[in-house]
């Protein structure tokens, strides 16, 4: 298979999905969270493990529109967290719809916070910080070990990661939150270590293959290291894929970015950061030679 030459399908490819999540974003607005939007959350102890629809069901009639999940060891808790900001009346009335429907005890609420939009900017503000200080430091770290065109590849690959993923939330409708944003980061590390194995191969086999073509070193140097890179994957998947399987609903908000970001970050590494370093490389050969 021929990688490099191939950009423009897989980008089109990329493209496709990043432009279909900015569609549905349009459409139906983007699900931020009530860590970005601030709100209400209530945490509860319902002594049994109780549906959560039958929770939705029992709270219908506060059209608070709530996000409710399970908690504790045993699933025996539930967190409900919703936009809307509720005071201390409108707490202890849905409390006590749940302990009526439920049987519940007055020690059942375990605690209550509300969040405000001032916290919720303040999050998105950092969450930004953290990813462009992330980004700068590592195009100066492989810019420092390779070169500058190596490090362009790598952050292009890195926003690709962060656009499909964002491009799949919204497709989804998925609330974006705090764990979506531990998720991105640790995904852009992950990513950007696979990066660097290929461009590892590839910078030796530009000292092995002088006569070749940027786009057959690229393509040669990603056979070598593409059973390297889908094992790597293939593991971590099958780790992540257990605590999605196994762990709470709050854990599962942590497991699913993390396995689309590690399935998305291996296919930037193998069909996006070395066909675009190729691509760059091959048209600045072109260019020489033409000034020449």
């Amino acid at each position: 298979m021929k990688f490099a030459k191939n950009l423009k399908i897989w980008s089109l490819i990329s493209l496709s999905i990043i432009v279909i999540g900015l569609v549905m974003a349009m459409v139906n607005g983007v699900n931020l969270g009530i860590d970005f939007t601030g709100g209400t959350m209530m945490h509860f102890e319902m002594n049994q493990v109780v549906e959560v629809d039958q929770v939705k069901d029992a709270i219908a009639q506060y059209n608070i529109n709530p996000d409710i999940i399970h908690a504790g060891v045993g699933k025996t808790e539930i967190i409900v967290k919703t936009k809307e900001s509720l005071d201390n009346t409108q707490r202890v009335e849905i409390f006590n719809t749940l302990k009526t429907e439920f049987n519940l005890n007055d020690d059942s609420f375990l605690e209550a916070a509300q969040f405000g939009p001032t916290i919720g900017a303040e999050i998105q503000s950092k969450a930004l910080t953290s990813i462009l200080i992330a980004s700068i430091g590592m195009l100066i770290y492989i810019t420092l070990r390779f070169e500058i065109i190596y490090g362009i590849s790598s952050i292009i690959a890195l926003i690709h990661d962060v656009l499909i993923l964002l491009a799949v939330y919204s497709i989804f409708n998925i609330p974006i939150n705090s764990s979506f944003i531990a998720a991105v980061l640790t995904i852009v590390g992950y990513s950007i270590n696979d990066t660097i194995v290929v461009f590892d191969r590839v910078r030796e086999n530009v000292k092995l293959m002088k006569k070749s073509t940027y786009s057959e070193i690229a393509d040669t140097s990603i056979r070598q290291t593409l059973t390297r890179s889908i094992n790597t994957s293939f593991t971590t998947l099958l780790v992540i894929g257990s605590l999605y399987v196994l762990g709470v609903d709050s854990i599962r908000e942590f497991a699913f970015p993390l396995m689309t970001g590690i399935i998305v970050g291996t296919y930037s590494s193998i069909f996006i950061a070395s066909p675009i370093w190729a691509t760059i490389k091959d048209r600045s050969k072109k260019v020489s030679y033409k000034k020449a």
